[in-house]
């Protein structure tokens, strides 16, 4: 089951203007930011759709493997972003979701 370096990355970009495009707003409407972040944050749910359509397989497969990849970024968001460092069971609970991600993405398929 060889890693696709290419695919890899393109679901961590993928994640992060997920992750941008929820937290500009949440930055409105938590913290009392400008409204103004919801353009950029809409700008970046927009990026995250045109990035999902980019991948060569089914899109619920691509659907599937993402929410492992979002899950694996959103700790790290966690860690780099709100400044909480992740426990061990965050750090398990992240890689058993890239596993997954990893077996639905890369497992060898009959043509």
């Amino acid at each position: 089951m060889p890693i696709d370096l290419k695919t890899l990355g393109l679901f961590l970009v993928t994640a992060l203007m997920e992750i941008l495009g929820c937290y500009l707003p949440y930055l409105w409407l938590r913290e009392g930011k400008t409204i103004w972040l919801l353009v950029p944050g809409a700008l970046c749910l927009a990026a995250f759709a045109w990035l999902l359509s980019l991948h060569p397989t089914a899109s619920g497969r691509v659907y599937a493997a993402y929410g492992g990849v979002y899950i694996f970024m959103a700790i790290v968001w966690l860690w780099a972003v709100d400044g909480v460092r992740p426990t061990g069971w965050d750090l398990l609970g992240s890689a058993v979701a890239l596993t997954g991600m990893a077996i639905i993405m890369f497992a060898p398929r009959a043509a």
